[in-house]
Formats: structure tokens, C-alpha cells, sequence
């Protein structure tokens, strides 16, 4: 509410906002803050470590996203184009059987020019047919 002061015949109000109690809670806020930063203990992140894994797989099945969304398969140095649809019955192919003690691993390597969404559709296609090791390759396609 806004104080009022007389002078002379009329009464006029006074416009401006009381700044003192502001300050002294600014104050008061600050200090508690000052006093309470040195207490808080900084708190540990563990983060996820990369490593290499504790066996190497057996054979490595790598798939190519090329620029023009064409994928190829290259097992044991030979390489052959095939489709999206036909993906998982030529990558199950390769794969060893379930009950031997080999393991396999899948490994996509794409052109920097490829959709993402390309390279998300060949992961999401692989997953829901069960194969277990599906990686993304960090080194460069040509």
C-alpha cells in the first residue's frame, strides 16, 4: 500500500518500492548459501568404461550401408549385395549353430552420406530377429 505524505495542501502518493527488506533477504540467503557450499560433498558419477570384450568373436559378419541405401554383406572377404527384406535368413546363414562354442558377431558400417534412419532400420531389423551382437563400426567406408 502505497504511503501517503503531506505538504502543503494536497495529498500525493508515493510511487517507488521499498528496497530494504528485498536486500535483506537477499542477504540473508546469501550467507546461508555461503555457509552450507563448503558442507555439501561433490558427489561420484560412475560412468559406463569401454573395453574390449574378454573373447574375440569367432567370425564377424559385417553389413554395408552404402550412399544410395544399399546394403551388402561381407563374410569371410566376400562380399554380395542383398536387401532389407532378406537380411535376416542370409545373416542367420552365416551365423554358427546354437549349441557349438563359436560365437559370431554383426558389425554395420555405413557411409557418412547415409541416413541415420537407414542405419536404424538395418539395427532395428537385426534385434527383432534375435541376433544378439549387433555393433556399429567406428572406422570409415569408402
Amino acid at each position: 500500500m502505497p504511503s501517503l505524505i503531506s505538504r502543503g495542501r494536497g495529498r500525493r502518493t508515493i510511487n517507488e518500492i521499498n528496497m530494504v527488506p528485498f536486500i535483506d533477504v537477499m542477504l540473508v540467503l546469501l550467507i546461508i548459501f555461503m555457509v552450507t557450499a563448503p558442507l555439501i560433498a561433490p558427489s561420484m558419477i560412475d560412468l559406463p568404461s569401454v573395453g574390449k570384450a574378454s573373447k574375440q568373436p569367432d567370425k564377424i559378419i559385417q553389413i554395408i550401408v552404402g550412399k544410395s541405401d544399399s546394403l551388402q554383406i561381407k563374410v569371410d572377404e566376400k562380399t554380395f549385395p542383398v536387401k532389407l527384406g532378406e537380411l535376416v535368413p542370409v545373416v542367420q546363414r552365416y551365423q554358427p549353430a546354437k549349441g557349438s562354442n563359436k560365437s559370431s558377431a554383426v558389425v554395420i558400417s555405413a557411409d557418412r552420406a547415409v541416413k541415420y534412419e537407414t542405419v536404424v532400420k538395418v539395427m532395428d531389423t537385426l534385434q527383432r530377429a534375435g541376433i544378439q551382437r549387433v555393433g556399429l563400426s567406428v572406422q570409415l567406408v569408402n
